[in-house]
């Protein structure tokens, strides 16, 4: 690193074929463990039953998972939403066993200690539900990724298009991928986090791109590698300001913001920290790999310009 003329020079392009190599790692070992290990689909796409019940005072999880699983319900997916005093219970589907008697076993189960237990809203979701937001949710990252494809090439050029593309594949498949690795439940939230990844790395992205476009456009002299590494030294302050300002939310919604979004926030945070990376290398190094120079991006004369210029 150096700093020149009190401005940073951070050789960002030099280090691109290590980056690159790193993120084809990444890549690899997320899809392998999408493939291989699958996703660990909550009921929102496999179908189930969600059970709210009300405590008068706070409750253990625990003693409320021990109690389903004497019942029978050894896969109950129990939580706390919003107070310790309120608990959401999640049941897979079960063959032969209406909404109904689920709803009542469990809170016959949890009044059999003698505990005042409310029952507050009972909700099923069937499987071809489940089965239709699963297939919508692909479409859903299919046409996000194509307009975005679309926007990016007709604002830049088809180059930087490509790059923009590959970064946002990158980072909704290394976050799909460590939550295939880990089996971390992967539901709605989860799902609309990673579209939320999208947009916030394209954004950042899409700042890069912009400062790139402008320096091709103002320095005559220079490679498009060191026109690339000014822009995004140019641009790497805003970047960690908005990075940090925005991982302190999500670390906050976290550690304290209850189970409920536990894996939303977690999704989030994955995806900022691999989005901020994948905007200064995946992004540019792939623009740079594919030719981008300063003639793709000067701006055309106009017709008749010259004529107007004549004595």
């Amino acid at each position: 690193m150096q700093i020149l003329g009190g401005k940073l020079n951070i050789d960002f392009m030099g280090k691109s074929k290590i980056a690159m190599a790193l993120s084809g790692l990444l890549m690899a070992v997320a899809l392998g463990a999408i493939i291989v290990r699958g996703l660990n689909l909550g009921i929102d796409f496999t179908g189930g039953t969600l059970v709210e019940v009300g405590y008068p005072e706070p409750v253990e999880l625990e003693s409320i998972r021990q109690a389903l699983e004497r019942a029978g319900f050894a896969q109950a997916i129990v939580q706390h939403f919003g107070t310790p005093r309120d608990v959401l219970i999640r049941i897979g589907l079960m063959e032969g066993v209406s909404q109904n008697q689920i709803s009542d076993k469990i809170l016959e189960t949890l009044r059999s200690g003698g505990h005042q237990v409310d029952l507050r809203r009972v909700e099923f979701v069937g499987p071809q539900v489940g089965e239709e937001l699963t297939e919508d949710g692909g479409l859903a990252m299919l046409y996000a990724l194509i307009g975005i494809l679309i926007y990016v090439w007709l604002r830049f050029e088809i180059r930087f298009s490509a790059g923009a593309i590959a970064a946002l594949v990158h980072d909704t498949l290394i976050t799909v991928g460590v939550f295939a690795f880990f089996q971390l439940e992967f539901d709605l939230p989860v799902l609309a986090a990673v579209l939320a990844i999208i947009g916030y790395s394209l954004n950042d992205t899409i700042v890069v791109f912009d400062r790139i476009r402008e320096n091709f456009r103002k320095i005559r002299k220079g490679s498009s590698e060191e026109v690339m590494n000014r822009s995004i030294n140019e641009t790497l302050s805003r970047t960690i300001v908005t990075s940090l300002t925005t991982l302190l939310v999500l670390v906050a919604l976290f550690l304290i913001g209850g189970e409920v979004i536990h894996n939303f926030s977690l999704a989030l945070i994955i995806g900022v920290v691999v989005g901020t990376y994948s905007s200064i290398y995946v992004a540019s190094t792939a623009a740079l790999m594919l030719g981008v120079s300063r003639a793709d991006l000067m701006v055309p004369p106009k017709e008749g310009s010259e004529a107007d210029q004549r004595p």
